[in-house]
């Protein structure tokens, strides 16, 4: 970094806002922050700062969860932290990552450097540690938040000298500057890049004391490629199949005790591009039309005389194995992140044995980066001949790479790019590159005959290969176990999975911890019949004479069986109607089954009882809008009802006109009516969206025994051996304390409602007596 602190900079700021972590599950958890790394850039530092929250304060009180932050330039980083296995074919691109650790009871920070960073899109990807399991009660207590805001500072340089390739330059090197950065930009079709250096005016082997350095995008850096001048005549160093359209950087510098006098020296920057005539003798006939043409009519340009001959021969200025003609593609955009790549002539190309097929996918910048990039070749054998024959394809980011005769490899020097082959016993080959960087990217085919790991230019078999590219969302939808979800960070889209029913991975392919179809069965069938606890509600509601009250139960319970028939994690799943309205029927169902049976139980007269009917019902569906998993919206009418209830019986107790539980036992009743609507409500507010199966049976079981008992407080109390008559001494004050025969009594009989049986004690209010309410 100090070579470059000569020259003038500018620090550039940029920051985000503060965003909520969240335990990892999948790329879906993340949060995902967007960066610009502009030109020149020398230094670019990321400030990672943390801290909790709690009730909209600090929180000193939350416990210390590690923070890991991943980077990757280009595109989104693609993490595995649960370390799962990825959809065969797929090609994992490498990321730096950072773990903080906190320093402070509420805040930490982190630094992260990154040298002579590549320009362009740099993207942030952020979350807690893998949840174990644990459920919270929602409004119960606050939340404890951790929230990441990372800020980038930049350092880049100002005014840095381009060179005209082919036209020397003749620079100085003060004795308090250490080094000097150049830039030469690089058009399409250039394969080679090389930079001489000659000094001026020094003799000796100290008379050059100079190191050459060349980086492509960005300043060099001390592993770079470089050469060490001393006392040579001309100090050359070449650099291969550099990236078209970008900047190649050169840099100059002395050792750290360099000499105390200015040197002098002469810098010239060559770029050798494909010729045309090369290209036009190595087309057939009718494939001119695919000549690119800015390669022009023009030579190269000869070498300036003072830095001497070319290293190369005078028949290698153009070879052919770099020099193909690049094929475009047409790109048809059927929607986000859905894009198909067709070729012209297409989809099957024909090989010939003496020469490769380039063709280019162009990905838009930030727009298709969020999404997988998907290639198959298939052989097709018939056109083989019997020949032994092998297609060898390889993806290259930027610039092609030519596949050579002998020995296939897809990387050169800095260039590395992805291999595919099919053969006669391999006909299908695939690749997937989940979030690929976006520009050009090169496709080069190429014909070879033998056995490996070497082969032969193949003498008179054409092969004939089905090329299809695309671009989709995710990898292969996310199959039948996971979910593809369409994600947003600010004006950034990019796609991830959401697995389920225990499956992991990028793809949701990783069955390590996943359920079996056995498993998925058995659990929807025990929690849809775990409903089926609503049928001894809605019989004793029916014999009662309570029909409004039966009729909501039974609303309940034909909600809530096919509710969690829909809300199931795995492929056992049957949906009569969209998710959103079966969760909300069944919330309310379960939530008006606890309203009307409480209210029935205050003895109220009919128009009030009809009212507050009415308005629960209304109420209830607001509260549900608001927050279905909410404490109070929950909580609050339950606690509300249990007021009227106990309200109504202590008026009627207290002026004498009904003999209603009082005392202890009237108290005794009131809380066993709370504590039947409290299981119920805990398990609801612990219930999540796609939660697990023993908390929806759990769910299920609590709240119908909960409505069946408190259904028990509206019959009559009666005791052994009475006729449907009170008897005398105190009334029964709960459902267990009735016997069998009491039950079969009261089922011989008319079936009672409270207007069936006005005068009868503990029911209502006798003739000529005033009911308070």
């Amino acid at each position: 970094m100090c070579g470059y602190c000569a020259g003038l900079f500018l620090t550039d700021y940029s920051t985000c806002s503060p965003r909520k972590l969240s335990p990892f599950c999948s790329f879906a958890s993340t949060e995902l922050f967007h960066f610009h790394v502009p030109e020149d850039t020398f230094l670019a530092v990321w400030n990672l700062i943390i801290f909790k929250e709690q009730g909209g304060t600090f929180g000193d009180h939350c416990p210390d969860q590690s923070v890991t932050v991943y980077f990757r330039s280009g595109a989104p980083p693609v993490i595995n932290p649960l370390h799962t296995h990825f959809p065969g074919d797929t090609a994992v691109p490498g990321v730096f990552s950072l773990t903080l650790s906190w320093t402070l009871p509420n805040r930490t920070s982190g630094i992260f450097n990154v040298s002579s960073p590549l320009p362009g899109d740099w993207f942030l990807a952020a979350h807690l540690p893998q949840a174990h399991g644990h459920i919270s009660v929602k409004g119960l207590q606050d939340e404890c938040q951790y929230l990441l805001q990372p800020q980038l500072i930049v350092r880049r340089l100002l005014d840095v000298a381009v060179l005209v390739p082919g036209r020397p330059s003749e620079q100085t090197l003060s004795p308090h500057n250490h080094s000097a950065l150049y830039k030469v930009f690089v058009p399409s079709f250039t394969y080679r890049v090389s930079a001489q250096l000659v000094c001026v005016g020094g003799r000796g082997v100290s008379a050059c004391p100079l190191t050459l350095r060349l980086r492509p995008k960005a300043p060099p850096l001390h592993n770079s490629s470089s050469v060490a001048c001393g006392g040579t005549s001309i100090c050359q160093l070449e650099l291969a199949l550099p990236p078209w359209g970008h900047w190649v950087y050169v840099r100059v510098e002395t050792p750290s005790r360099g000499p105390s006098r200015t040197i002098r020296f002469q810098l010239c920057v060559r770029l050798q591009e494909c010729p045309q005539p090369s290209l036009s003798r190595a087309l057939v006939p009718g494939a001119a039309m695919n000549m690119p043409q800015s390669l022009g009519n023009q030579p190269l340009p000869p070498e300036p005389p003072s830095l001497g001959t070319s290293v190369e021969a005078p028949g290698a200025t153009s070879p052919p194995e770099h020099c193909w003609p690049v094929r475009p593609t047409l790109r048809n955009e059927l929607d986000t992140f859905s894009v198909h790549f067709y070729i012209f002539f297409g989809p099957s190309v024909a090989l010939p044995p003496e020469r490769p097929a380039v063709f280019a996918l162009r990905l838009l910048p930030v727009l298709d980066s969020g999404g997988v990039l998907s290639l198959e070749l298939q052989l097709n054998v018939s056109s083989l001949h019997q020949e032994n024959v092998t297609v060898f394809g390889c993806l290259t980011h930027e610039v092609p790479l030519s596949l050579g005769d002998a020995a296939v490899t897809c990387s050169k020097e800095s260039l590395a790019g992805f291999l595919l082959s099919v053969s006669a016993t391999s006909r299908v080959a695939r690749l997937r590159i989940p979030f690929p960087q976006t520009g050009t990217w090169f496709l080069t085919l190429r014909s070879l005959c033998g056995v490996g790991p070497r082969f032969v230019r193949c003498r008179n078999a054409t092969a004939e290969v089905r090329l299809r590219t695309f671009l989709s969302p995710c990898v292969d939808d996310c199959g039948p176990y996971g979910q593809c979800k369409l994600l947003r960070t600010h004006n950034y889209l990019y796609a991830a999975c959401e697995c389920k029913a225990g499956w992991r991975g990028w793809g949701c392919t990783d069955s390590a911890d996943a359920l079996t179809y056995g498993f998925q069965l058995l659990s929807t069938l025990l929690l849809c019949l775990s409903n089926l606890m609503f049928l001894p509600p809605v019989v004793l509601a029916i014999r009662s004479r309570y029909v409004l009250e039966a009729a909501v139960y039974t609303f309940t319970m034909f909600f809530s069986t096919f509710y969690h028939a829909c809300d199931q994690p795995g492929i056992v799943v049957f949906c009569i109607m969209d998710y959103d309205v079966l969760q909300f029927c069944d919330f309310l169902g379960s939530l008006m089954s606890v309203w009307v049976t409480v209210i029935a139980m205050a003895r109220l007269q009919p128009v009030v009882k009809q009212v507050l009917y009415l308005l629960g019902a209304m109420l209830l569906s607001m509260a549900l809008q608001l927050d279905r998993h909410g404490l109070w919206n929950l909580l609050g009418p339950s606690l509300f009802a249990l007021g009227i209830l106990a309200t109504a019986w202590y008026a009627l107790s207290a002026v004498g006109t009904a003999t209603h539980p009082h005392g202890a036992a009237g108290f005794s009743t009131c809380v066993q009516a709370a504590l039947l609507r409290a299981v119920p409500s805990y398990s609801m507010l612990l219930w999540r969206p796609r939660t697990t199966t023993s908390t929806s049976i759990a769910f299920g079981i609590c709240s119908s025994p909960a409505v069946w008992a408190s259904c028990c407080l509206l019959v009559p109390r009666l005791t052994t051996g009475s006729r449907l008559e009170p008897g005398p001494g105190p009334a029964v004050t709960s459902c267990a304390s009735m016997s069998r025969r009491s039950w079969a009594l009261w089922a011989q009989e008319e079936p009672l409602s409270a207007a069936s049986v006005p005068a009868e004690k503990g029911f209502g209010p006798g003739p000529g007596e005033i009911n308070p309410l």
